[in-house]
């Protein structure tokens, strides 16, 4: 028998997190032959739910969508904030969404984030405990007709691959290191401590990205990067 995957539950209603503990405690108690995920943490918002996945390192975040805390961003918040993580064996720290929500804009932003899979809170015990164990796994999940929303963005976004490279082919080398730093929330005096230059040159910078890339401001900016996964 495998053993259990290794579970951080993220969500802002205890209640829910009570819930699915329950839940998927009771899908082992009538199949003996399942094993219950080892939950090893919880977290009500971006901030601590960041902190909890950076400490404990699980195999899979269970991800509510909308969250407070953070940039304003729910969910992408704390995938950004994870990106890179492994566990102590080494495999990716790998994030399942769940939601109530499945607008496509929801979906399509948080597997852009790094989400492995989507499934909304309609999902039963035993399917979220099967979803659960094949996102550690290495596979993606979704809710059928959310399939269809990912399928649709990500063969749009193929057809877009050399648009992009023109645009980014229109930033300097470290208009692209400038770029990446406000996309990702630094202030302008950050940037110039992170890339050793002044804060007037950062301004510059920014200027002149956001004229070659027809943008107005750091939000679209940030919109343009993480729709690109570039941050």
């Amino acid at each position: 028998m495998n053993p259990p995957v290794r579970l951080v539950l993220v969500d802002d209603h205890a209640m829910f997190r009570s819930g699915v503990r329950a839940e998927l405690a009771q899908v082992h108690r009538v199949d003996a032959t399942t094993v219950a995920p080892d939950i090893v943490g919880e977290a009500p918002d971006v901030d601590s739910a960041v902190a909890v996945i950076q400490e404990t390192r699980p195999d899979v975040v269970l991800l509510d969508v909308h969250l407070p805390g953070g940039m304003g961003n729910g969910g992408v918040d704390v995938l950004h904030g994870c990106r890179g993580l492994a566990t102590e064996s080494g495999a990716p720290v790998r994030f399942l969404a769940l939601s109530v929500s499945d607008a496509a804009e929801d979906v399509i932003a948080v597997i852009r984030a790094g989400a492995r899979g989507y499934v909304t809170k309609t999902i039963s015990g035993a399917d979220l405990m099967r979803a659960i164990r094949r996102v550690g796994d290495g596979d993606a999940v979704f809710s059928p007709r959310l399939a269809g929303f990912v399928l649709d963005a990500f063969g749009a976004a193929a057809g877009e691959i050399a648009e992009v490279d023109e645009e980014l082919d229109r930033l300097s080398a470290r208009e692209r290191e400038v770029m990446r730093l406000i996309a990702r929330g630094y202030q302008y005096k950050e940037v110039a401590k992170e890339l050793f230059i002044s804060v007037k040159t950062v301004e510059t910078h920014v200027s002149s990205v956001l004229r070659k890339l027809q943008l107005s401001s750091r939000h679209e900016l940030t919109a343009w990067a993480a729709g690109r996964r570039m941050i």
